[in-house]
């Protein structure tokens, strides 16, 4: 599901910014690693959107589920889902040889239109996004797709250590916290059904 709802960020972003004139192809909104920017022409002026952290939900962490099979008249046990945080990274670059302030001011005005996105829309779903092109993806994932965005600010020094694990020069960005993208294994046992229940509690008081 990490992928559905990157993919479906992505073809929010960039419904709303061409709305918005912030951008003038959806081409120019992309998935994409920001550490590779000194190195690709392409990624250059454009939004790049990157994964740079996933952090588990501890909070919503449960004991082993279990459901009962109608076909085998078994109990199925199963892991309970993870739900993730996913921390989306959003960029607006800039061409690297223009001597004016133009193309920063463009950069800093995509940023804030994907402020304004998020300010506006507080929670993502399959049904509620129709500018979501989803590709080859399952359709049970997708209608379970639920995404809360919560603008994540980050401190100057995890700033540096940011710009400096990623190796590139920083741009304008804003990071946003995407709760809650749910993990389900296919993955599950069955247990027989429990007929009768037997004590090996001996009474003390007998000989």
């Amino acid at each position: 599901m990490i992928t559905e709802a990157a993919v479906l960020i992505r073809d929010e972003v960039r419904n709303y910014l061409m709305q918005v004139n912030a951008v003038p192809r959806n081409a120019d909104v992309v998935l994409g690693n920001i550490a590779s920017l000194e190195n690709e022409a392409a990624l250059s002026d454009k939004v790049i959107i990157s994964l740079v952290n996933v952090e588990e939900e501890s909070a919503l962490k449960n004991n082993r589920n279990w459901s009962h099979n109608p076909i085998t008249g078994g109990i199925e046990t199963a892991h309970p889902p993870v739900h993730l945080n996913l921390y989306l990274l959003f960029t607006a670059t800039h061409p690297q040889n223009i001597g004016d302030d133009g193309a920063y001011q463009n950069a800093l005005s995509r940023i804030g239109a994907i402020i304004e996105l998020f300010q506006s829309k507080k929670i993502f779903t399959f049904q509620n996004s129709p500018a979501f092109q989803p590709r080859n993806f399952n359709e049970r994932v997708l209608n379970e797709i639920r995404l809360v965005p919560e603008l994540y600010t980050l401190t100057f020094e995890q700033i540096n250590h940011l710009w400096g694990s990623l190796g590139g020069k920083q741009s304008p960005f804003v990071m946003y916290k995407i709760r809650l993208v749910k993990i389900q294994g296919r993955i599950t046992a069955e247990a027989p059904l429990i007929e009768s229940v037997e004590s090996d509690v001996r009474d003390r008081y007998s000989n």
